[in-house]
């Protein structure tokens, strides 16, 4: 069947306008990367944007120490290879700062203790907008921002105080002490980020693709044990399943899906029939009904 590439081009397009009004607009810029395949995909707009120059802003990851081995690799590795600059912030630091305290029990993680490393690495160096790969489609309180999203002076975000965004005007005046958080691909779905990493032929961490894994089952979740950072108890037996993991995050509130999509075409088909979010698969989302506000008001990403 031949593939209808109007709407991913003209997405692409949006994109790399916004990259390059941040550009123009900001005087300190950084791209948050993950390693996960919105901001890797968000790496490739951003190459095409300023080509051939180099991209001028750094790339930034807050590390929670809690990251699959295979995005880290992947991470490093693409960073040599573009000769792009990476800047890595830890988690780590600010538990033995006494800044935030390390979660315990059997849903512990270390995504939320992310918040604070974050506005930290901020101040540190004045960066006055943070490119992210957050989507609208991905969780509501995601659904709500602009694509310059306004945060004050203590990185905080006020979702009913928000600037109006029409004809593609985007507004990145800041007061003293404020940033912008800016979301190049808010438009794009889950499919179109496949969608695009198939047309490009965009490389991405082995994870995504169908693979067999040691596992436990939790809560209807398929949770990883292949590292002990993922609490598991003693009656929670581990078995081996084929496995992909629809979205990257700290491995302790991250689960997988049962899957045999072991190339992007299938892992495309996949998404194309799914009726579960991505984020289902994110335990952090479902502490509350308001989880994801909550976090971004007080600086998440």
């Amino acid at each position: 069947m031949k593939k209808d590439t109007s709407k991913i081009n003209s997405l692409e397009n949006e994109a790399i306008y916004i990259i390059r009004e941040v550009a123009a607009q900001f005087e300190k810029p950084v791209l948050l990367f993950s390693g996960g395949k919105d901001s890797i995909t968000l790496v490739r707009l951003a190459v095409k944007a300023f080509y051939p120059a180099k991209v001028p802003f750094p790339l930034m990851h807050i590390d929670t120490g809690h990251n699959f081995p295979e995005t880290i690799e992947f991470r490093d590795r693409l960073v040599k290879e573009l000769g792009l600059e990476l800047i890595v912030r830890n988690v780590q630091d600010s538990i033995d700062a006494g800044k935030v305290k390390e979660e315990s029990g059997r849903y512990a993680s270390r995504n939320q203790l992310q918040t604070t490393t974050l506005l930290d690495a901020i101040e540190e160096f004045k960066f006055d907008a943070c490119i992210g790969g957050a989507r609208r489609d991905e969780e509501k309180a995601r659904a709500k921002e602009r694509i310059f999203s306004v945060r004050d002076d203590f990185g905080q975000w006020d979702e009913k105080n928000q600037r109006p965004e029409l004809f593609d005007m985007l507004n990145g005046q800041i007061n003293l002490g404020q940033n912008v958080r800016v979301f190049p691909i808010s438009n794009w779905t889950e499919l179109d980020v496949w969608s695009y990493i198939e047309q490009e032929n965009i490389e991405i961490p082995s994870i995504y693709f169908a693979h067999k894994r040691k596992v436990f089952l939790r809560d209807g979740m398929i949770w990883s044990a292949e590292d002990e950072v993922v609490y598991r108890d003693d009656n929670e037996e581990v078995i081996e399943e084929m496995v992909r993991f629809r979205t990257v995050g700290d491995m302790s509130c991250t689960a997988a899906v049962l899957s045999e999509a072991s190339t992007i075409s299938k892992v495309v088909e996949e998404i194309r029939d799914s009726t579960i979010s991505e984020r289902g698969a994110r335990i952090d989302d479902k502490r509350s009904e308001a989880a994801m506000e909550k976090r971004k008001q007080q600086g998440y990403f």
